[in-house]
């Protein structure tokens, strides 16, 4: 096999590949979290813990700081209720104004997750809809990641899946479009980064403008290595890049696959996570 060809050897910080220094870090997170109360064992396996510490490159004090803080977020936002009681009852008419929604797996068994930015339309999306309760769509989303997409991927996969994959498609976006979703955007990030870390695996961004490729040279340098790799920039001609990490069997036809779901690709939140036999002898987690 060619020396480019070779598969890379998988990098320390995860479970089953950590240095004796960072077993000692995570042994010492754990009793720390678990002095200071906010340590839940049903929660908080070694998984969840090296997520933190790998998000502060295994800086004890800083990844303590941020996992107390996401505790606290939780808490404060009422996720666990939210979880349980969230009725999103206009989201197909949102979809209409912001398609965004999960839709089968790569290669390497992630969700995708698909996000078509450039058709959302703000004022019609706030006539139905309001930027609180899409916040608490968002964090539901998260939470169903983490519970039930990701537990089927990995078992249908036979590999611990923590990651997925993202298509966020530009398409019509201008620099004054973008300014209106802004705050969603802002916020949403905000979100992702502090209280969900690291679960970006890949991060494709088509139908780029040339201007904001030209962004992108400014921003890519702020952004810490590990997370500027997984981020691919992409023009209109994105189809080969993405037939490469996706079977076309999996990537709708509006992004240059195959499929197309009955009812729409957009609704149908095909994947492992809605495959009964995932569920049977050994079940995917739900929330």
């Amino acid at each position: 096999m060619p020396a480019d060809q070779q598969q890379k050897p998988t990098p320390t910080g995860y479970v089953g590949n950590l240095t004796p220094q960072q077993e000692e870090t995570l042994t010492k997170f754990r009793t720390e979290l678990n002095q200071e109360g906010v340590f839940d064992a049903s929660r908080h396996d070694d998984a969840c813990l090296l997520r933190f510490l790998r998000a502060r490159k295994f800086d004890l004090v800083k990844a303590k700081k941020m996992f107390v803080d996401c505790e606290k977020w939780r808490k404060d936002f009422g996720v666990d209720e939210l979880v349980k009681t969230f009725d999103y009852k206009e989201r197909d008419e949102v979809m209409k104004h912001y398609p965004r929604y999960y839709h089968k797996t790569d290669k390497e068994g992630r969700p995708i997750y698909i996000e078509e930015i450039g058709r959302m339309d703000v004022k019609a999306l706030y006539q139905i809809t309001t930027l609180e309760r899409q916040m608490q769509n968002l964090v539901v989303e998260y939470e169903k990641l983490a519970n039930s997409r990701l537990p089927a991927c990995s078992k249908t996969t036979g590999k611990l899946i923590e990651t997925s994959c993202t298509i966020l498609d530009l398409k019509g976006v201008s620099l004054r479009s973008f300014a209106s979703v802004s705050s969603f955007v802002k916020q949403a990030s905000n979100i992702g980064q502090n209280y969900y870390p690291e679960r970006m695996g890949k991060f494709y961004i088509i139908n780029a403008p040339m201007l904001f490729s030209s962004v992108w040279g400014f921003v890519r340098p702020l952004l810490d290595e590990v997370t500027a790799a997984k981020i691919v920039i992409l023009g209109s001609k994105y189809k080969p890049t993405l037939l490469e990490n996706i079977p076309a069997e999996n990537l709708p036809v509006s992004l240059g696959g195959t499929c197309d779901c009955p009812g729409g690709c957009q609704n149908s939140d095909a994947g492992p996570w809605n495959e009964e036999h995932v569920h049977e002898n050994g079940h995917a987690h739900e929330n």
